[in-house]
């Protein structure tokens, strides 16, 4: 017998030593199974890296691929809809496995979903270029409307009756009236996917941006275009997100290019650019109490900027790049959602980190708020959708 390897006194590297049987004191028999498996090493070891530590209080699991978008309704603190890469749309109550209805009928990736400022009906829009309407009271459905085949990027609901607004990949912002399901409206110009919009909280005009790198902003009653906000000062890429100040006045809005405008809506001028940001700008929160406005980009910051003076009163830094925001109620309190799969609790007055809640084994994709404050509902790319408990936060 010998044996490769090297032992004291005895032999260099590599050079075999033998052993004599008068040597041998015992031999113990081995079995296949008795001997180390290292495929269950390794699964093990990787056992051990996808363990998450889950700080959710309840967890929706009805999508069958990667969720997209979440709301929560304005009247019923435990209703939420969800939607995702499934082609469906779910509307669940959080806490109960029972009361789940499944929104069913699109062709393709349900990217958007939102509840009518009553809560009455809630809308999910799809890449299939429609968008369905159902009944929250009698989960039927309402009412389908369609597009021009193209996908839906996003939708909108009016603040205070059931109109609908969506922007699509055709280049157009597209509106319906969601009890009469007459022809829409179409209001053209933009040329390439229209990427983010809203109405003004008035209810007046609607802004929207695009991949054009420009923004419009459109008389609601005529659909004509007011103002087009382009070229010099403005981006100079395609924006990526946008929201409006509760006095309808201003618009703040983020681009590829890493840049956040201020636009006036009144004048459609551009009357500030907060520089900070060195990656794309994937989304904007305005502080419903604070005249404070957070981005959140790629480059792993959230940014609070305080629109008074355009200057940044403080900068969150993260592990990875922040995918999503919304602020808690009117409380100083803003949760970022990152491709980590974790979602961040910050203090706006200092910057700092009140909270992390960890539960996510891949990317956050989207955050809501229920309407009494107390929960927080984020989707992730690994299928589910979360609920954590803010009440400390109010």
């Amino acid at each position: 017998m010998s044996i490769t390897g090297e032992v004291p006194g005895e032999a260099l590297d590599g050079e075999e030593v033998f052993i004599d049987d008068e040597d041998i004191i015992n031999e113990i028999p081995l079995d296949d199974e008795d001997l180390p498996d290292q495929d269950d090493d390794d699964e093990q070891e990787e056992d051990t890296m996808d363990e998450v530590e889950d700080h959710s209080a309840y967890a929706f699991h009805g999508h069958t691929d990667e969720v997209f978008a979440a709301a929560c309704s304005p009247v019923d603190a435990s209703l939420v809809v969800s939607g995702g890469k499934d082609d469906r749309g779910f509307l669940w109550r959080i806490g109960s496995a029972e009361d789940v209805q499944e929104l069913s009928g699109h062709k393709d990736t349900v990217c958007t979903v939102a509840f009518s400022s009553d809560g009455k009906l809630v809308a999910c829009g799809g890449m299939d270029g429609q968008i369905n309407v159902w009944n929250t009271a009698t989960r039927t459905l309402q009412v389908t409307l369609e597009g021009s085949e193209s996908g839906f990027e996003w939708l909108k609901w009016h603040p205070r009756c059931h109109l609908i607004i969506a922007g699509s990949e055709d280049c157009n912002v597209w509106v319906w009236n969601a009890d009469h399901n007459a022809f829409p409206s179409i209001f053209a110009g933009h040329s390439s996917t229209v990427t983010c919009g809203d109405f003004t909280p008035d209810g007046k005009l609607i802004c929207s941006g695009s991949d054009d790198a420009t923004l419009r902003i459109w008389d609601l009653e005529s659909a004509q275009c007011r103002h087009v906000v382009r070229g010099h000062g403005y981006h100079t890429q395609g924006l990526t997100c946008l929201a409006i100040t509760w006095d309808s006045q201003s618009i703040v809005s983020g681009s590829q290019d890493n840049s956040v405008c201020i636009v006036n809506i009144n004048s459609g001028q551009v009357v500030g650019s907060l520089v900070g940001h060195t990656n794309s700008v994937e989304c904007i929160g305005i502080s419903p109490r604070y005249n404070w406005v957070a981005t959140g980009s790629i480059d792993q910051t959230l940014i609070i900027w305080d629109l008074t003076h355009q200057a940044i009163r403080s900068t969150c830094e993260h592990d990875e790049g922040v995918t999503c925001l919304a602020w808690l109620g009117s409380s100083k309190y803003v949760a970022s959602g990152c491709v980590d799969g974790r979602v961040l609790i910050w203090d706006s007055l200092s910057g700092e980190l009140a909270r992390v809640f960890s539960g996510h084994r891949d990317a956050v994709q989207s955050l809501a708020i229920s309407a009494d404050g107390n929960s927080l509902i984020s989707v992730s790319s690994d299928k589910s959708a979360r609920v954590f408990d803010i009440s400390m936060f109010k």
